[in-house]
């Protein structure tokens, strides 16, 4: 007796179409389309979670610039003296501080400068 795999077959493709739900034209509806669609979904959701990750420093460092302007010290002298004197605040957490509580900030500027 022979196999006869169309269950299995219909099952993967609407599983696949499933993921490719809300896509434009073919590639929400004919299969070929939609596995190609969400191959690369998927490589451009991969690249984009590490760019995500560059975007959200390089915003930290601007922010930190921007906080350091009226105290005349460019970032990259303020970040070097800051690991000179083994100060561990990380970019993230130092500007929150300089938007959150510019008093803060100061002091830290202050106590590296």
């Amino acid at each position: 007796m022979r196999v006869k795999r169309g269950v299995t077959t219909h099952r993967r493709h609407k599983r696949l179409l499933a993921k490719a739900k809300g896509y434009r034209g073919g590639r929400s509806k004919l299969y070929k389309e939609a596995r190609q669609a969400t191959i690369h979904a998927g490589a451009d959701a991969y690249r984009g979670r590490k760019e995500k990750k560059r975007q959200r420093r390089s915003l930290w460092i601007v922010r930190i610039s921007a906080a350091l302007e009226p105290h005349n010290v460019s970032y990259s002298q303020f970040m070097g003296k800051l690991h000179a004197k083994k100060i561990d605040l990380d970019r993230k957490i130092l500007s929150q501080i300089a938007i959150e509580d510019p008093k803060a900030f100061e002091a830290i500027v202050k106590k590296v400068i």
